[in-house]
């Protein structure tokens, strides 16, 4: 619950953009601008405090970087200079960053290596990321982007929910420290190729995802002939099945194995994406469930593999994998827009369907942590 809480400011910054154009008359420029100050710092600082939480336990980190998070996207509004305004989304996003690798590592130990608990955790990023929206249409609804201050109410709330869950786990291995879960032993040493290639993986899902969530609805429309809606629509689809897909991704790794369900919904995403970019008419829709569920599935399971493969550096690989694999996978959609212009957006789309291959091709040669 904090994690969504959490991601309700990465998803905010993007939600404000329509607002600073039609209060300040902001350029697409502009508003870029600061979308980039708030996603792209925080996606190549994550690392940096990863490295941190290798050293040393930081749990105090969580509430402090949720209201730190809250309160520079609660401030964005207040003050009309444009300075001012990237300077405290800028520490929003710095604020992002300091809580995913410290909440990753005590979210584990939380769930004793629990695939399952692990994907209800990610979800909880997902679901707030996917109700930004909505939430700051209900607040600048009320007094423009003056009110934005209303904003910090989901990083209160979500700070309190960390000291809770910190007390709890505090409680629960105090009263059973032989039963801590992973870490609790002698780490195992890092194994940094099976690490590098999983990260390579999911830049490919990174740039898929992004790519597709940045120009489905535009694709959708015209490829179907259909109004704005139907292109909300399957950008409706593809989020909700992440929501399902995360879930899903835990429960089918506790049956299967990790690795495996990995490797199969990047196969599935070939197919998927393919189906987006080659399909025409209402069909379409069906492709773009699969390709979400394909490109969701394995999101929780990046992060423990990323984990147990640098078991003495888990804050590092939360922060590669949280972080730094997404912002290169954001810095593609620029490329592809390029591509759109000089081109078509089918044009432009296509690549992506030899992405998740490449990713199938990293993942075909790992083996399962820990395992010669």
């Amino acid at each position: 619950m904090s994690h969504a809480c959490v991601d309700v400011y990465q998803g905010a910054v993007a939600a404000l953009v329509p607002f600073f154009v039609a209060e300040r008359a902001y350029g697409y420029a502009a508003a870029s601008g600061i979308v980039l100050a708030a996603s792209l710092l925080s996606s190549v600082v994550q690392p940096l405090f990863g490295a941190l939480t290798d050293k040393w336990a930081l749990p105090w980190l969580l509430p402090v970087s949720t209201v730190v998070g809250g309160a520079g996207v609660a401030l964005a509004g207040v003050s009309g200079n444009y300075a001012v305004t990237l300077l405290v989304v800028a520490v929003s996003g710095i604020g992002v960053a300091a809580y995913h690798p410290e909440a990753a590592r005590v979210a584990r130990q939380a769930s004793r290596g629990s695939h399952t608990a692990m994907s209800w955790f990610s979800l909880g990023g997902n679901v707030g990321f996917a109700t930004a929206p909505l939430l700051v249409s209900a607040v600048v609804a009320t007094g423009g982007l003056r009110a934005s201050p209303l904003l910090v109410v989901p990083a209160l709330a979500g700070a309190v929910l960390c000291v809770a869950a910190l007390r709890g786990v505090r409680a629960r291995d105090a009263a059973a420290p032989k039963a801590a879960g992973p870490g609790a032993g002698p780490a195992a040493e890092d194994d940094w190729p099976s690490f590098l290639k999983l990260s390579g993986a999911v830049i490919c899902r990174s740039i898929v995802f992004t790519g597709l969530s940045t120009f489905i609805a535009l694709y959708v429309r015209e490829r179907t002939g259909g109004s704005e809606v139907s292109g909300t629509a399957a950008l409706f689809v593809l989020y909700l099945g992440g929501a399902v897909g995360t879930v899903a991704g835990g429960r089918l790794a506790t049956r299967y194995g990790r690795l495996p369900v990995v490797r199969w919904s990047y196969a599935l995403a070939v197919l998927a994406v393919a189906g987006v970019v080659l399909v025409p008419g209402p069909p379409l829709y069906v492709f773009v469930a699969l390709t979400s569920a394909g490109l969701y599935v394995p999101f929780s399971l990046h992060i423990t593999l990323a984990q147990d493969y640098l078991p003495r550096r888990m804050g590092t690989a939360s922060g590669v994998t949280l972080g730094l694999t997404v912002s290169i996978g954001g810095l593609a959609s620029p490329l592809i827009g390029t591509v759109a212009d000089a081109a078509s957006l089918r044009t432009a789309l296509a690549p992506l369907i030899a992405l998740p291959a490449l990713g199938w091709l990293l993942l075909r040669t790992l083996r399962e942590p820990g395992v010669s």
